[in-house]
């Protein structure tokens, strides 16, 4: 039945190129828009590579406090002082890393200078994130203890500074700090990772960074195990309770959260100011409400054509329930053609949804972005386009499967 079922479906493509054709970039559009985001996503907040322990690790980014009468409130990120005395001592933590956030800052190389980012960051943070070393080394806990004003860069920004040059060996100077390059990485984008250049703690202009309770840190906490997780997070709100600000008596009221990459996107974009674990739940659910509305849009053009479709095919509908076909077969070849059109679709779209990607790697709008289609994003498109071949496809098969054979046969619905 399932041969019968193609033969026919071929048939009809071949004789209505034109609704094919409508069907098909209307399909391969609306796919290649969600593929995108979804290629994206998963990137984001499931990414391989520089960030694989993601699954493993949680991120502190900010204390919030307020007033007791709740009039006041600020929020910032952490101090080195927070982190040392309130999360490293956690117990059943693999690691603990404190690094700063991004800052621009100017390099200095004779008369040329260059505006780039700029992380400082502890030796745990480079056993935390798996960076692909290029050339040269990595900082170890010897370059911190040492007190040595190493720096690592990445690839894009070794070509920058020297160009064809070896970069290790190299001296940069820095806010008038001169750094020794020590290795180059590959380019990064992720949130915890994106810099140009890294350089260890101490390189501090000066001590008072070692004092703070906030500041410009923030920090990531390593679990042994993803099922560790749950437990890290109640041990750092236990922590947070104990937290005094430098300022108690204007600010009675502080607090700080361990967060997925996810939860933590979805507390900023849903002022999620209570510790909860739903708030990725929330986000995804919305991305996947918000992909599916725009699904149907195009789903419902599509039920219109496939009426119209049916509509000119209503003679041979007629001749077909006249010699015996039911209603059901009838609606199964009507649903079949349309999945096939749709999984003919998915492939295209997943060929355009890769040259869009590189498209998006080439023109840089997202710095170091490097995304691809992994089975993930393919088995999800495959699956986006049956979807909507189902969608897309019943409500025409169930109106066609009504047709009365006499009117049919008269070309009259």
């Amino acid at each position: 039945m399932l041969r019968n079922y193609l033969l026919t479906a071929w048939k009809v493509f071949m004789r209505r190129k034109l609704f094919t054709a409508i069907n098909l970039v209307c399909i391969v559009l609306t796919l290649v828009v969600l593929m995108v985001i979804t290629a994206l996503l998963e990137t984001a907040f499931w990414p391989s590579g520089v960030e694989g322990k993601s699954e493993r690790f949680l991120q502190v980014y900010g204390i919030r406090s307020e007033s007791a009468d709740h009039s006041t409130v600020r929020t910032t990120l952490l101090g080195f002082k927070t982190i040392d005395k309130y999360l490293k001592p956690i117990p059943g933590l693999e690691r603990v890393s404190a690094f700063t956030t991004p800052a621009s800052v100017s390099v200095y190389q004779g008369d040329r200078v260059s505006e780039l980012e700029m992380r400082r960051v502890d030796a745990d943070y480079w056993r935390i994130l798996d960076f692909k070393l290029l050339a040269g080394r990595l900082p170890n806990a010897d370059d911190d203890a040492g007190g040595r004003f190493v720096a690592v860069v990445n690839a894009t920004t070794a070509r920058r500074l020297f160009g064809d040059a070896s970069a290790p060996g190299q001296k940069i100077s820095i806010g008038g700090q001169m750094f020794e390059v020590i290795g180059v990485v590959e380019d990064v984008m992720h949130m915890n990772a994106y810099a140009d250049i890294w350089a260890p703690l101490h390189t501090f202009p000066s001590g008072t960074w070692r004092d703070e309770l906030t500041g410009s840190f923030a920090a990531m906490l390593l679990a042994k195990e993803p099922s560790d997780l749950p437990r890290v997070k109640r041990e750092v709100a236990r922590a947070a309770k104990t937290f005094v600000d430098n300022d108690p008596h204007t600010f009675a009221i502080s607090t700080f959260w361990a967060d997925s990459k996810l939860d933590l996107v979805a507390r900023g974009l849903l002022s999620k100011n209570e510790e909860a674990d739903s708030g990725g739940t929330t986000l995804l659910l919305s991305i996947a409400a918000a992909m599916l509305v725009f699904m149907l849009l195009p789903a419902l053009n599509l039920v219109n054509l496939n009426t119209g479709r049916i509509l000119e095919r209503s003679s041979e509908i007629g001749v077909r329930k006249a010699f015996g076909a039911t209603s059901m077969q009838l609606a199964g070849q009507l649903v079949v053609e349309n999945v096939l059109l749709s999984l003919a679709g998915g492939l295209i779209g997943l060929a355009c949804t890769r040259l869009v990607l590189w498209w998006l790697e080439s023109a840089q709008l997202i710095p170091y972005l490097k995304v691809g289609l992994n089975p993930t994003v393919f088995a999800c498109g495959m699956l986006l386009a049956f979807v909507f071949g189902l969608l897309s496809g019943l409500i025409p098969a169930w109106k066609m499967s009504r047709l009365d054979p006499v009117h049919a046969l008269k070309g009259v619905a």
